[in-house]
């Protein structure tokens, strides 16, 4: 393990980067070239092979609209092509790329980045470019993005949605709904024709 900043923890593998996160202060990065167990939202797996993925975990201050506050800063640092897709995932070129996961508790958010790299799973997109570059740029757009007003982040979501104005599925506890993703709420709620949803798996269709 090496530290290479007083607020980042650097470690080679780890079982996940959120568990490691989760005692640690805000302001406090765990970043890892490998993850022997990481995780997406709804007990979801996130598999990458060593070395392939950026994998890190930032402890912040919980805020009503962080994870899409996470989102607009991991598209930005990705690059004029990425996408967001609600809740949590990233796009490039309608294939996912990278995932957020926020898990609050004891008065701290920590906040999982998942973006794959040089390799991907099947049926997903890889960036292609350096980690450290990533790394970089998501640590300055994930400062600038959650210190900014809710509507503020809402606006630049919406600007980078690829959900919005698409017919979809979304799945909630095993109930499912389709239609035109028309908004967001004033706390990041998914808008499905007048129908307003804080959480579910969503399907473009």
């Amino acid at each position: 393990m090496e530290d290479a900043h007083p607020e980042l923890v650097h470690v080679a593998s780890t079982s996940s980067t959120q568990d490691l996160a989760r005692d640690l202060p805000v302001g406090a990065i765990v970043l890892a070239d490998h993850q022997s167990h990481g995780r997406g939202r709804m007990g979801r797996r996130w598999e990458a092979s060593p070395g392939s993925a950026l994998l890190a975990s930032f402890v912040l201050t919980p805020g009503p609209v962080l994870s899409l506050a996470a989102g607009v800063a991991a598209a930005e640092a990705c690059g004029a092509d990425v996408r967001l897709k609600w809740p949590n995932d990233l796009l490039l070129g309608d294939r996912k790329l990278g995932g957020i996961l926020v898990e609050v508790s004891g008065g701290k958010a920590v906040c999982g980045i998942g973006i794959n790299l040089t390799s991907a799973p099947p049926g997903a997109a890889a960036l292609g470019r350096p980690r450290d570059e990533i790394f970089s740029s998501l640590r300055e757009r994930l400062r600038h993005w959650t210190s900014r007003p809710a509507d503020e982040v809402l606006e630049r979501w919406r600007e980078l949605s690829a959900t919005l104005g698409r017919r979809v599925r979304i799945d909630q506890g095993g109930q499912t709904r389709e239609g035109i993703a028309e908004d967001l709420g004033p706390h990041g709620e998914l808008v499905v024709d007048g129908a307003m949803f804080s959480s579910g798996s969503v399907t473009h269709l």
